[in-house]
């Protein structure tokens, strides 16, 4: 009897548990049972399902293969009531959700080298071929090389170049920010009078106008002329492409994007969407978006296209776990508005247009909010009380463990995580990297307490200037953009500082690397923060008019600490850290609370430091690094570090831990050290690609017609360097960097760490006993 109750129960608890279990599969019958047997086919009707299921867990299960959705798979409580639904790919097989429609073409040979197709539908603005996105027709042609936007040009829009489109009415200019801050993107009107007419730049916060030279121009017939480019002509409905050597388009899978959103998770403040898992899908080809309607994050330097491939709000305890996203157009994912503990863990963020993971909230739940840099609320009439004005932001919430590169390829405010209005987000394990600005942003001072540790960060800003690896801003409450009230007004209300950042963010044991810019980047009144057990591979550490900031315990490789413009009574603490370089203060009057107890390269770096009463027990030597070639920065018993207080940390924990993507992430440039001890001993050394020494003795300046024995003696340009085609050459002689004498590589090297944030170094050297003046790019 015993033995056939619990076999009765087994039984039951098997059928209860396949009543759960809806299965999918890209040949299925919406007819069918969606069983495993007799799937169905849509998303749609598996949501019909789950919502009818009796048990409260249901699992949706997808079979191999591609599902084109017919429209955003919106899921929210009045689709499946308070079921605790599971969307994954059954037993790890390969699904993909795809935003676009894939095309069945009659192609014809109508020139040369361009072949088309008529086609009906919608238009689109990605066109892949076998999976890959190929080119709309552009000027310049796509160069891989190109560092911004993959190539531009200064005659992009030039009355000649336009004078040669019939009607180029629905092209696009994309433009860097006149000062590189980020980017800017228009829609072609027509023509008048010969002239370009257009529309839109609404995209970027500060509005100072477009770049003379990084711009380029796209989606114009007569700018259809290199193999992978494509136009599709909206009146005609005819499809031309140029295609690259090796594509069949006999066979060949075209795809289109469609779609600006595949799934949104969704509820009312009232009812949250609660328990919803996507997991282990592919989600790809969403339409891109730069023109949609944008809106301003506060006063930092970005807007915001309020939507994402994958779009959450007014949610709860949802989870995107072990999805890849790619071929998006716009912002990958985007968690906006009220949600609390939702996690994005062990995604594959790549090839997408915007943002990566953006935790963004509402400016209704702000106080006293501005929307300009330089606007401002008076004191009068500032609402005086701490922290949020209701509920309609992120919190709780965590992206951890996700490897996220090549974003931001058309729109370039534009980061791997951003954090706006939102409170206690961690951000842990993610490896960030080629990215066009900042790999991990945080907008504004509202309200902190977030969490950034063990992350991997680098080949940052590379398309745009003036920024960090890690950048914020904390333009809040107490903040003006005249120095002088900003002093008066904190001056006379220190409380002001933490209305809005009231709890300190944490950034430790996370590795940065930046290469036109600064590792971590405090900037515009960036309070609260706690920095600890970080390394800094290249751009060191800025603070900027902020309060209540502490660094301590980093190691700052090749750079050092840049303070700039800090307040009279700021709070501010660095201590026990290890720095290459001599402090680079910039309009500082006021040190801080307490800088000491740091390791300097030479004596006279800490000197320098001393002489405005700073670092009274630090002290100057060679940090014995145990294994720098393999990224290994913690110090030897011997080192002098350890009697200043340091204490060494871990580096082997930086960026994504799962497998499978710590199989596919890179791994950042380490520098060779160039501490003090070390260039006493230098004779030569590679610098920006090229082969460079001191001048050494009489000799030299006689070889060289030199008026002394300083400079730079250049051995080697590689004919494809960079600051080759700058005008560089072997025999040149390096002098002046910026305007300052350079007597030695150390100098030189000085320099530019101090200026690394420059897209351009000018150089002047001596060429046969003349002196010429270049431009080197930095990047």
């Amino acid at each position: 009897m015993i033995k056939w109750t619990l076999f009765l129960l087994l039984v039951a608890s098997s059928c209860a548990y396949s009543q759960t279990r809806i299965f999918l599969s890209p040949t299925g019958n919406d007819a069918q049972a969606g069983t495993l047997t007799a799937p169905i086919a849509t998303l749609e009707k598996a949501l019909e399902k789950a919502k009818a299921a009796p048990q409260n867990e249901v699992e949706v299960l997808l079979r191999k293969g591609v599902y084109y959705l017919p429209q955003t798979l919106r899921i929210n409580p009045q689709r499946i009531g308070k079921k605790k639904l599971l969307i994954s790919a059954y037993n790890g097989e390969s699904v993909e959700l795809n935003g676009g429609r894939r095309l069945q073409l009659n192609w014809q040979k109508t020139g040369e080298r361009i072949w088309t197709a008529h086609l009906t539908g919608e238009s689109f603005e990605q066109l892949f071929i076998n999976g890959k996105k190929q080119v709309l027709a552009r000027y310049p042609n796509y160069d891989s090389t190109a560092h911004v936007f993959n190539g531009t040009a200064a005659d992009a829009t030039s009355d000649e170049r336009v004078g040669r489109w019939r009607n180029p009415a629905g092209g696009y200019i994309h433009a860097l920010h006149a000062h590189e801050w980020g980017g800017f993107h228009y829609r072609i009107t027509g023509k008048n009078d010969g002239k370009l007419t257009y529309e839109g730049g609404w995209q970027n916060n500060r509005p100072m106008g477009m770049h003379p030279k990084e711009r380029f121009v796209e989606n114009i017939i007569e700018e259809l002329d290199a193999p992978g480019e494509w136009f599709f002509d909206k009146i005609t409905q005819t499809l031309s492409f140029m295609p690259p050597a090796g594509v069949d388009l006999a066979t060949a899978v075209v795809e289109v994007s469609r779609l600006k959103s595949l799934i949104e998770l969704t509820g009312k403040p009232e009812a949250p969407l609660r328990q919803v898992q996507i997991r282990g899908i592919r989600l790809a080809n969403a339409e891109r978006t730069f023109m949609e309607p944008y809106e301003p994050l506060l006063r930092s330097d970005w807007m915001l296209y309020r939507g994402a491939a994958v779009y959450l709000e007014n949610t709860e305890n949802c989870r995107i776990e072990d999805c890849e996203l790619t071929n998006l157009g716009g912002n990958a994912l985007l968690v906006s508005r009220y949600n609390r503990i939702v996690s994005v863990k062990g995604c594959h963020i790549h090839h997408v247009g915007a943002t990566a993971i953006g935790f963004v909230g509402d400016t209704s739940a702000v106080r006293s909010p501005e929307f300009r840099y330089e606007w401002f609320v008076p004191y009068a009439q500032l609402d005086l009380k701490p922290g949020p004005k209701n509920n309609r932001y992120p919190a709780q919430c965590i992206a951890e463990d996700n490897l996220v590169h090549n974003i931001g390829e058309i729109e370039k405010q534009a980061t791997g995580v951003e954090l706006s209005m939102a409170s206690d987000i961690t951000v842990r394990h993610n490896t960030i990297y080629h990215v066009p600005r900042a790999g991990i942003n945080i907008g504004d001072g509202t309200w902190g307490g977030h969490l950034l540790e063990f992350n991997d960060v680098f080949e940052t800003v590379l398309e745009t200037g003036d920024h960090g690896s890690f950048n914020s801003w904390g333009r809040d409450r107490f903040w003006h953009s005249n120095r002088k009230t900003m002093d008066s007004l904190v001056a006379a209300h220190p409380e002001l500082i933490k209305l809005d950042a009231l709890k300190p963010v944490i950034i430790r044991n996370n590795r940065f690397r930046c290469d036109h810019g600064w590792d971590i980047d405090l900037d515009d009144g960036s309070s609260n923060y706690l920095i600890y057990n970080n390394v800094l591979l290249n751009g060191g550490l800025k603070f900027r008019e902020g309060f209540y900031r502490t660094a301590e315990n980093n190691v700052i490789v090749n750079n050092s600490f840049h303070p700039h413009v800090w307040f009279k009574n700021s709070g501010d603490v660095f201590r026990r850290n290890i720095v290459m370089r001599p402090y680079f203060p910039i309009q500082i009057n006021y040190w801080g609370k307490e800088l000491d107890n740091n390791l300097f390269p030479d004596q006279d770096a800490l000197h320098k430091a001393q002489q405005n009463h700073t670092d009274e027990h630090s002290r100057f030597g060679d940090p014995h690094f145990l294994n720098p070639e393999h990224g290994d920065y913690r110090v030897s018993k011997d080192s002098p570090a350890l009697a200043v207080g340091f204490q060494n940390f871990s580096m082997h924990q930086f960026g994504v831990q799962k497998p499978a993507l710590r199989a596919l992430a890179r791994s950042p440039k380490l520098p060779a050290l160039l501490n003090a001890q070390q260039e006493k001993n230098v004779t030569e050394m590679t610098w920006l690609g090229v082969t460079i020494r001191n001048v050494q003795g009489l000799g030299d300046r006689s070889a060289f017609g030199l008026p002394d024995e300083n400079g730079i003696v250049v051995l080697m340009v590689p004919k494809e360097n960079r600051l080759a085609a700058a005008g560089l050459q072997k025999g040149d002689v390096i002098r002046t960097a910026n305007g300052t004498d350079v007597a030695t590589i150390r100098q030189l090297v000085d320099l530019q760490q101090q200026l690394h944030f420059m897209k351009t170094l000018p150089i002047r050297v001596m060429r046969n006993q003349q002196t010429i003046d270049l431009n080197l790019p930095m990047r």
